[in-house]
């Protein structure tokens, strides 16, 4: 079973639906005027789906917000469904399958995927410019750096989260083959209970997880200093994750797809803009979308705000949202093709092809909304968010 949110012209309710109606959410399409009220010869979409890559936080605030304030409305949008998975579904397998519209997932998974496949999915918008992968240790383990993992036991994942580590670990020449890649779970217990010597965390999530954990020698919540912590965005390991991707045939021969995908695109962007400039109330909506969804973990608000404020820090870094970087693109290639992981295995082997990505879709997005007035570039101004137990 799936949550789905969807929110129509006159209401918004939350409904579960099984694996199997989920075949008949893509590719609708409703007779409507266009957005601007104009006169078209294309049949417009009016109904989409957006597969994401994992449960309802804040890492998806933006889709949410969209939803909440009515701007996939604004963008002539009757019918806009957002599926989560709790790592049941693989986002570009729904995509490449014709189940979803558009789906979130990050860059190395969708190249390892193609690859294999031979299929073409397109990135037309990067929505996290920064990595927010962390290898955390603890403070007395000694491991300061992608330099210490050999011969340590290090926690992934798993899902292709582990192609971060294989790439710093491949920059430094060190062998992926010394590593013991233990598979750990949504949660820091593995580090807790020190069964493996680094954890993977999120810096918006089980980075904050861990902070939430009350140290038994001290009575009080552990405190930064008490881990050692290895950001790949130091690295030349650092991949592109979230980023939104669309069905390249599609775009190609589907005009009325191609209109959608800039129209989904402005919605977007209006609703990370909106969670940008008000992280707070950003963050209670998509509490309220959590916790009324059939699954999430962590829900607590207060986790939820931290996760807020984290996530802003990856989108807006100084430029354009959603805007692909050449240089960040490139590095995240140029790892996938180094990376070898414990068992000798590459990620892909050769170069994607030039559909992998395109700005041409979130560029014209952007073109409009700016003639509209909305600021669509900018850093981030973190607000100071104090943890709690449980991230209530």
């Amino acid at each position: 079973m799936r949550h789905r949110t969807r929110r129509t012209l006159t209401a918004a309710s939350v409904v579960t639906v099984s694996a199997l109606a989920l075949s008949a959410c893509a590719g609708s399409s409703d007779s409507g005027p266009p957005a601007d009220g104009g006169s078209s010869d294309t049949e417009m979409l009016t109904s989409v789906s957006l597969q994401l890559q994992w449960l309802p936080q804040a890492q998806f605030a933006g889709y949410y917000v969209a939803l909440d304030q009515g701007y996939f409305e604004d963008e002539g949008f009757t019918d806009v469904e957002i599926l989560p998975s709790g790592g049941d579904i693989v986002p570009q397998d729904a995509l490449l399958a014709g189940e979803v519209d558009f789906a979130i997932a990050w860059v190395p998974k969708v190249l390892g995927s193609l690859e294999a496949s031979g299929a073409e999915l397109t990135d037309i918008a990067q929505v996290f410019q920064d990595s927010g992968t962390l290898q955390v240790s603890w403070a007395d383990s000694g491991i300061e750096s992608v330099a210490d993992f050999e011969g340590k036991r290090i926690g992934s994942w798993g899902f292709g989260n582990e192609w971060e580590i294989f790439a710093a670990m491949a920059e430094e020449g060190l062998d992926a083959s010394t590593v013991s890649i233990v598979t750990q779970d949504f949660s820091m217990n593995a580090l807790l209970d020190r069964d493996v010597d680094a954890a993977q965390a999120m810096t918006y999530n089980e980075w904050a997880q861990i902070l939430e954990v009350v140290n038994p020698d001290t009575g009080e919540l552990y405190q930064p200093e008490d881990f050692d912590v290895v950001s790949y965005q130091d690295t030349a390991g650092a991949m592109l994750q979230d980023a939104i991707w669309a069905d390249t045939a599609r775009l190609e021969s589907d005009p009325a797809y191609a209109d959608a995908a800039v129209r989904f695109l402005k919605a977007v962007v209006k609703g990370w803009v909106f969670a940008r400039d008000n992280p707070e109330e950003a963050a209670q909506i998509t509490y309220d979308a959590a916790i009324n969804a059939e699954a999430a973990f962590p829900v607590g608000p207060t986790h939820q705000l931290w996760q807020m404020n984290e996530v802003n820090k990856l989108i807006w870094t100084g430029g354009e949202f959603g805007v692909i970087d050449q240089a960040a693109w490139d590095q995240t290639v140029a790892g996938a093709l180094v990376a070898v992981n414990q068992d000798g295995l590459n990620l892909i082997t050769a170069e994607p092809p030039a559909s992998a990505f395109s700005n041409e879709y979130i560029e014209q997005a952007l073109a409009e909304l700016q003639d509209e007035g909305i600021e669509v570039a900018g850093t981030y101004t973190p607000i100071e968010v104090t943890l709690t137990e449980g991230g209530q």
